[in-house]
């Protein structure tokens, strides 16, 4: 009985394993901050980590521990468990520009053509690159802050909308709404 348990959890943690790989985590910052006590300073370190799977769903987790490997891993846990799903036009870039804030960190984040490529700053950079975006202009015009950015970027992700969206809730079809989007182009796409 002892072999079956063993393979059962052999097995399951294939599955986690498997489940873990497909997704994709960034690891933003460490904190490194100190508690000064009796003997000397103690330490303890505080990670910010971005988990996505590259098809549009993304998410964020802070984790703190005595330890770097374990504040990485409480942030990467409470990151697959704060995930959101933002709808990608093409499955490499955004449907349209949204500004995102959070205390000081604002963020400007603009769809762009193909081969344009992610051109963002640091914390905005491991965003995209986790959700899958492949095309996409970014600018962060207040803090430097990784958590405020990373926030602020996620406020901005979570405005973003698909035109099916749209259309849904004006009651409308889908190309109806492109066609005034893009100013009587979708319906000559449509046609063709």
């Amino acid at each position: 009985m002892a072999r079956e348990e063993g393979s059962g959890g052999r097995r399951r943690d294939r599955r986690e394993d498997r489940e873990d790989s497909e997704f994709v985590d960034k690891l933003v910052h460490i904190n490194r901050v100190a508690k000064v006590v009796k003997g000397g300073r103690r330490f303890g370190f505080a990670a910010l980590v971005v988990v996505g799977d590259q098809r549009g769903r993304v998410g964020f987790g802070h984790g703190k521990a005595r330890e770097v490997p374990e504040a990485i891993r409480k942030a990467t846990e409470a990151a697959k468990r704060a995930m959101i799903r933002v709808p990608l036009k093409d499955g490499r870039t955004l449907h349209h520009e949204t500004r995102g804030h959070h205390g000081a960190g604002k963020v400007v984040v603009r769809p762009a053509p193909a081969g344009t490529g992610i051109i963002a700053g640091g914390p905005m950079r491991a965003v995209f690159e986790a959700l899958g975006v492949g095309d996409v202009v970014a600018k962060s015009l207040g803090t430097s802050n990784p958590y405020n950015m990373v926030r602020a970027t996620f406020d901005a992700l979570k405005n973003e909308q698909s035109p099916r969206m749209v259309a849904q809730r004006r009651g409308r079809s889908v190309t109806e709404i492109i066609a005034r989007r893009e100013g009587g182009k979708g319906e000559q796409a449509s046609a063709s």
